[in-house]
């Protein structure tokens, strides 16, 4: 894969902070925006993998810092929903005039909330997938429970989140409270897919039921059965790109590649890193190093390539020998 780091600014002029994950070759399949937890970033490691997941799989993902967080300006006092939802549209933009318009809007507990609003005002959006998303907005707000008297006299408070202190301004709470998303969702008419994990603890997983319910077809649920809300084994979410490349894919216009590869294996080396794109004929494949020796893992290394394919060749003819000798092989 390639990572671009980028700017752009939003409709207020705040510059925001973005990473563009591109096909270590060639170019996009289809760019997919995606949109980060509350008080999260776009350097949170689930975000990391679901983008390298996808762009393993030839797509160009963008994953950009809200106004107030991470890298990007603003306060995060001065933030609300509201404004979430319109630093997604600016995105999807900037996507638009720089690369190519999203196909897929992808989002994570609130940012998967403000990816079914922001959905319906990017008409490029053919699918919208939220990961362990509330269905109310205002779900957030038990995060505030202890400083609300403080919040709603003074304006605004401070409050710890994962380890973390913010400022949050009485703005945010009133962009929260009466949002709705049922008639949104139900009426865009686009493809949904709802990730949830049962054993969530911050948004219980009824959230995902109420979306699903809320929505018509094209609709699909995938189980996270294991994953925290958080995604922070890598393996959920690796497993959540993955899974997103496959359902895209029925929702996109695949190019028509013209590589001419007929006898010969074309690889491709990403930069940094050793992972490198493989082409064999119509099949694309992902080959890396572990972890341990300065690799992404995310696929198998080469010498795993060559007892694959001796595996492979083995088996193949040992199948061939029976078969031609009619001896039945259980």
């Amino acid at each position: 894969m390639r990572t671009r780091t980028l700017t752009f600014q939003n409709r207020k002029g705040l510059e925001l902070s973005a990473k563009l994950e591109l096909p270590a070759e060639g170019g996009a399949r289809e760019f997919v925006l995606f949109a980060h937890c509350f008080t999260c970033s776009k350097d949170m490691a689930a975000s990391r993998n679901i983008s390298r997941a996808l762009s393993a799989q030839g797509f160009g993902v963008l994953r950009f810092d809200f106004a107030g967080l991470g890298k990007s300006q603003g306060e995060f006092a001065d933030s609300n929903f509201a404004a979430n939802v319109e630093d997604l549209v600016d995105a999807a933009e900037y996507l638009g005039q720089e690369f190519a318009a999203p196909s897929v809007l992808v989002g994570h507990s609130l940012g998967g909330t403000a990816a079914i609003l922001a959905a319906a005002q990017i008409p490029s959006v053919r699918g919208v997938v939220t990961i362990g998303a509330p269905f109310s907005p205002d779900h957030v707000l038990h995060v505030f429970h202890d400083v609300m008297p403080e919040l709603e006299a003074k304006g605004q408070a401070e409050v710890t989140i994962a380890g973390q202190r913010f400022t949050v301004g009485s703005d945010f709470v009133a962009a929260v409270r009466g949002q709705r998303i049922d008639d949104t969702v139900r009426s865009w008419g686009k493809a949904l897919l709802v990730f949830h994990s049962p054993q969530d603890t911050v948004v219980g997983i009824e959230n995902a039921a109420e979306i699903y319910k809320a929505a018509l077809h094209p609709k699909s649920f995938i189980s996270l059965d294991g994953a925290d809300h958080l995604l922070s084994q890598k393996r959920d979410s690796l497993y959540v790109g993955n899974m997103i490349a496959a359902w895209a894919a029925r929702y996109i216009e695949e190019p028509i590649e013209e590589t001419e590869t007929e006898g010969h294996v074309l690889v491709s080396l990403a930069e940094p890193g050793f992972t490198c794109k493989v082409t064999a004929g119509p099949h694309r494949l992902i080959a890396d190093e572990p972890k341990h020796v300065g690799g992404l893992d995310m696929g198998p290394a080469p010498y795993d390539f060559v007892g694959i394919g001796l595996g492979a060749c083995t088996a193949m003819t040992i199948r061939m020998y029976t078969d031609r000798k009619e001896w039945p092989v259980d």
